[in-house]
């Protein structure tokens, strides 16, 4: 594969990273976020019908009814139905008697037994909030903390950054396509975190043995970076189309309940697989203060007992 300088546009990749970021945000704020009742509170009923159903029939039906009861609409609700004709609804928080008129309304769809209503409050979503919030910050402080142990506090800034700009695409597309915001969205946003993060190590593993082979040979720093990344750049883009191909399946004959979670997976998978390449590592070059020369970073064989070997 042919080699490409991409430590020599650094600037340009970091712009379009920084680009995106900006488009993100505007649409973060002009549009919001639409939370889900996990988050902002509603009604969730639990109904089994006697009869065979399918979700095309309960989200026409539910369509209908959303004329008149607002809560009702698509964007506004999240239907699940297994296997025993058992459907379960959440909705935004109904009064009384539109929880009344629903109830009474679904029986059009055929006999059924209500199993279980409840009602999640707004307190409850407010704590859901905040545990996010806080899973999140304790995830990137151990990240930091870690890269900071194995490799370079300046490591962790620029993988940081990186996960910043994963996290604040996803969110920005989401919240300009309107999905919905649950708790499938957080364990999505985790696990593009996961997934990045973990991308970006394989690439600070790879730069930490070739510093150690290419100073001795009289590489510059930005040459070292240049050749660490295309040495992995195949590796980590097959990876991430292997995981976009099964995302894809999952999208297209998924059904509605996994969209939010999905969509959120391909965003962030590919935001992680740009920043883990074209924006980490050139961070880390920007940074340096004697990036032209030899780096102000030197990892010595003693410093640890590191032997791993990195497949490519």
């Amino acid at each position: 594969m042919r080699s490409i300088d991409i430590i020599k546009r650094s600037k340009l990749y970091v712009s379009i990273g920084i680009i995106a970021v900006i488009l993100a945000l505007t649409a973060l704020f002009t549009k919001g976020l639409n939370y889900g009742i996990d988050f902002s509170g509603g009604n969730l009923f639990q109904l089994k019908f006697e009869k065979q159903i399918n979700l095309p029939e309960i989200n026409k039906h539910l369509d209908a009814l959303a004329v008149e009861i607002p809560h009702l609409d698509s964007r506004s609700r999240k239907v699940q139905l297994s296997e025993d004709n058992t459907v379960i609804i959440r909705t935004q928080e109904m009064s009384e008697v539109e929880k009344d008129s629903f109830i009474s309304e679904m029986k059009v769809l055929g006999d059924y037994k209500l199993e279980k209503t409840e009602k999640v409050g707004s307190s409850v979503g407010k704590d859901l909030k905040e545990a996010a919030i806080y899973s999140l910050a304790i995830g990137s402080i151990l990240i930091v903390i870690y890269i900071t142990v194995r490799y370079e506090f300046v490591f962790a800034i620029a993988a940081i950054i990186a996960l910043l700009h994963d996290v604040i695409i996803a969110l920005g597309v989401i919240a300009f396509l309107g999905y919905e915001i649950n708790t499938e969205f957080i364990a999505a946003i985790l696990t593009i975190l996961g997934y990045s993060i973990n991308d970006t190590i394989i690439i600070y593993d790879r730069i930490r043995e070739k510093l150690r082979e290419q100073n001795k040979r009289g590489a510059t720093f930005g040459e070292i970076l240049n050749i660490s990344l295309n040495d992995v750049m195949v590796r980590s883009i097959n990876t991430s189309l292997t995981t976009l191909l099964a995302a894809f399946a999952i999208l297209i004959f998924g059904g509605d309940s996994l969209k939010t979670f999905i969509v959120t997976l391909i965003v962030g998978v590919t935001a992680g697989s740009y920043s883990s390449i074209f924006i980490a590592t050139p961070i880390i070059y920007l940074m340096d203060k004697d990036r032209d020369g030899k780096g102000s970073i030197e990892f010595k064989e003693e410093d640890d007992n590191y032997k791993e070997k990195i497949v490519v």
